[in-house]
């Protein structure tokens, strides 16, 4: 385990980009956490009688069009956002990452099929397959994350059919099966541990396509439903209100980009070797 995630403490003391996506990332992150653990006022609380206020002492960040409290609502829809981008990627990648070694491990006609039907898959944008699925079961956060993790599994099993392709025949892979050791051990417990660099980097630049994701998704209406609020939520409810209250839409907006360039630098940093 502690090797799976060298590629974190390693690029953390070699690559100041990685630092830099660190340090941005966990900003975000701990707006997320607080606001689970508390928010100035009920993230859904109304107040008729504040409706677009601005900056004050008692709402820092002003209210939205219903009166709620911007901070709240920006706390809880960073955390759900967060949350869902995280289910997306953990579901695409455990699956896609499953099927990729399979494929990759064993060839085959199974490896011929599966890569078809992910060839398929990899055809159509992921958001166009979120679409659909969530048309068809739904909207709502379970079903967003169901439908944009479906979506990113083609991405994560061809990168990790690459990867084992490339390392099933390696001296220690060869080693390991003439010591009859099962393929199964091999695979998951000396072949991934080799490839997390590779895995890890692909999992954090993900998490920001998922953050990007769910926002469109929850932009266009079919994401997270009111009153919850989401970072897209926010921001589909800010565009009538651009010229009288401009912070409707640029808090949200500045906490998506923070949360989307640090993953990325991050990301970056750990496939580069700088």
């Amino acid at each position: 385990m502690a090797k799976f995630f060298s590629p974190f403490s390693d690029r953390f003391g070699k690559s100041a980009m990685f630092r830099t996506g660190f340090v941005i990332s966990m900003a975000v992150l701990a707006l997320a956490l607080a606001g689970y653990v508390h928010t100035p006022f009920p993230p859904n609380a109304m107040d008729e009688g504040a409706k677009l206020a601005g900056i004050s002492a008692g709402h820092l960040l002003g209210t939205d069009h219903l009166g709620r409290d911007m901070l709240s609502r920006l706390m809880a829809g960073t955390g759900m956002t967060l949350a869902i981008a995280f289910g997306t990627v953990m579901t695409g990648m455990a699956a896609g990452a499953f099927i990729g070694a399979l494929c990759g491990y064993f060839g085959g006609i199974f490896d011929e099929v599966m890569m078809r039907v992910i060839d398929t898959l990899f055809a159509f944008p992921s958001i166009l397959l979120a679409l659909v699925f969530v048309s068809v079961f739904g909207s709502g956060r379970i079903h967003v994350m169901l439908a944009l993790g479906i979506a990113f599994i083609p991405s994560f099993a061809r990168t990790v059919r690459g990867e084992f392709l490339r390392e099933k025949n390696r001296d220690y892979c060869m080693s390991a099966r003439q010591h009859g050791i099962s393929h199964m051990r091999i695979i998951f417990f000396h072949i991934l541990p080799n490839i997390a660099d590779v895995l890890i980097s692909s999992a954090l630049i993900g998490f920001n396509n998922a953050v990007l994701a769910e926002a469109s998704l929850s932009f266009l209406g079919i994401g997270v439903q009111p009153p919850d609020s989401s970072l897209g939520r926010m921001l589909s409810e800010s565009q009538q209100y651009l010229f009288k209250a401009p912070q409707m839409a640029l808090l949200p907006g500045i906490v998506l980009v923070f949360s989307i360039l640090g993953f990325s630098l991050m990301g970056e940093g750990v496939r580069n070797n700088d």
